[in-house]
């Protein structure tokens, strides 16, 4: 396969000079003003005056935060699924199913040939930076394999095509790039995640994967199935680029598959827009996408059920705070509540690494526990962790937190539930007041086998790609479901 890299160091070169040139509150207030033109003659540009806003001050003045349900009732689901000159110009082509990791709903979210382009751009930006961290690197020498959903697109009208965001990126491939994007199409879309394993395990050409790509936890039962020795499957594999869920519990879990010297790079991509590219090293945050067809807006996350929210933007961030995300789009999302907090480590750049989910808290007893806290809580306990969940569970009068955890450590779960205890009463004043005053009991524990997680996201039909274990559930029965589908499926999981 010729080698397309000269070609890229071409463009990274110029690419990167342009983003550390960058003026971030210059470069975001124009994109957001070009958005606005180009939807003003929508009906929701023609409601909300885009016509006569000069400024985001303006912008944030007429426009109130959603959320993906207002979007939905007052926009979306009346002319569902032809979305013709609602939030944006033309017929949108494609709608993108995402899982609903907190809430179990289904949404649909509106993706432009805009945004597609943009999305191209931000994974092209990915390279970029790794070639400047590593300039003799080749990653366009072989293929760029990304494991993906395994949702084929359906048309959902004429026009229309709906699936998951994964689908979509692999039906837009240029037809300059299909030769060096592994897998092609009718493998990437088969509908059964077994099979569709199988396949690629079979079928990937090993040694010319140069690129991998997809959610760690995925990407780990991809590598057993492919190397059940724990042995590097792609012995010239330089770059793992990943995404969706937390680092930390899956680094040193995948780093026996990775041959020696290949870089790991994050990245925060959305349903709903490309958001952020590691550029430096490990945990020193992602570099915020500026010039990518995303308006970025930051609320603290506690004032975001108030009525009147500090609406931050890159010109008015703070490093160390808490914020809630939200997106102004070339798809036609204005001032979308993403559902993400995140936090920034600098502002110029403007770089934040991403602590967790609005929903992902705990407070069905006033305790205001976040799922941040719980991570960090389960880092202190010292022992190898899998997938885990958490939830609120009533005992008679009284309630507490039920963890369900699984390790391959030999662990007792009461010692487990002391020691999560202890690091929340120091962590959390809140959830120390509720311990103390009774109405809070110490936190139960379920230790689960590994395969007991993977065998109940199959049970619900949400294996792979970009489906993800949700960390916190807060609705008390939804939870208590789930814990019955997780032990129940313990006995049956595989290692």
């Amino acid at each position: 396969m010729l080698d397309g890299t000269p070609i890229l160091r071409l463009f990274t070169r110029a690419r990167v000079a342009r983003m550390q040139a960058l003026d971030a509150a210059s470069a975001q207030e124009q994109l957001l003003l070009r958005l606005l033109r180009t939807a003003r003659a929508t009906r929701f540009g023609s409601a909300h005056g885009f016509a006569t806003i000069r400024s985001v001050a303006e912008f944030q003045a007429r426009v109130p935060l959603r959320r993906y349900e207002d979007f939905w009732r007052d926009w979306w689901q009346p002319d569902f699924p032809s979305l013709r000159d609602v939030t944006w110009p033309g017929l949108v082509p494609y709608l993108a199913l995402s899982s609903g990791t907190t809430s179990g709903t289904t949404k649909y979210i509106p993706v432009t040939a805009g945004q597609v382009a943009a999305n191209r751009g931000a994974a092209l930006d990915t390279l970029a930076w790794h070639l400047h961290a590593h300039p003799r690197a080749r990653p366009f020498a072989g293929l760029s394999f990304m494991l993906g959903g395994s949702t084929a697109l359906q048309e959902l009208a004429p026009g229309v095509r709906g699936g998951d965001l994964s689908g979509i990126a692999v039906h837009e491939v240029p037809r300059l790039l299909r030769r060096r994007a592994w897998p092609p199409e009718d493998m990437a879309l088969m509908p059964d995640w077994d099979t569709k394993l199988a396949t690629l395990a079979e079928r990937t050409p090993r040694r010319e994967v140069r690129v991998l790509t997809g959610t760690p936890s995925w990407l780990l039962v991809l590598l057993h199935r492919m190397s059940p020795d724990g042995a590097p499957p792609f012995p010239n594999l330089e770059l793992l680029i990943h995404g969706g869920v937390a680092w930390a519990p899956y680094r040193d879990r995948l780093a026996p598959f990775l041959p020696a010297g290949c870089a790991t790079r994050e990245v925060y991509p959305a349903s709903e827009g490309f958001v952020a590219i590691q550029d430096r090293g490990e945990g020193e945050g992602m570099r915020l996408v500026l010039d990518r067809g995303c308006f970025f807006e930051f609320v603290p996350v506690e004032e975001l059920e108030s009525l009147d929210p500090t609406r931050h933007w890159v010109a008015t961030i703070e490093t160390g705070v808490d914020y809630a995300v939200a997106l102004t789009t070339n798809a036609g999302l204005f001032a979308y509540v993403l559902g993400d907090v995140v936090r920034f480590v600098e502002r110029a750049p403007p770089r934040l690494l991403v602590t967790g989910r609005t929903a992902w808290m705990l407070s069905a007893f006033g305790e205001h526990v976040t799922g941040a806290e719980i991570a960090q809580a389960l880092d202190t306990i010292g022992i190898p962790l899998g997938e885990w969940c958490c939830g609120p569970e009533f005992v008679g009068a009284h309630g507490r937190h039920r963890l369900v955890l699984e390790t391959v450590a030999d662990v007792l779960p009461q010692v487990v539930a002391a020691r999560l205890d202890e690091a929340l009463l120091a962590a959390n004043e809140d959830y120390a007041a509720h311990r103390h005053g009774g109405q809070l009991l110490e936190p139960a524990v379920d230790v689960v086998r590994p395969g007991a997680f993977e065998a109940w996201m199959r049970a619900q039909g949400k294996l792979g790609g970009q489906h993800k274990v949700p960390r916190v559930i807060a609705d008390p029965a939804r939870f208590a479901a789930a814990v019955a589908g997780l032990t129940s499926r313990s006995a049956d999981a595989t290692g």
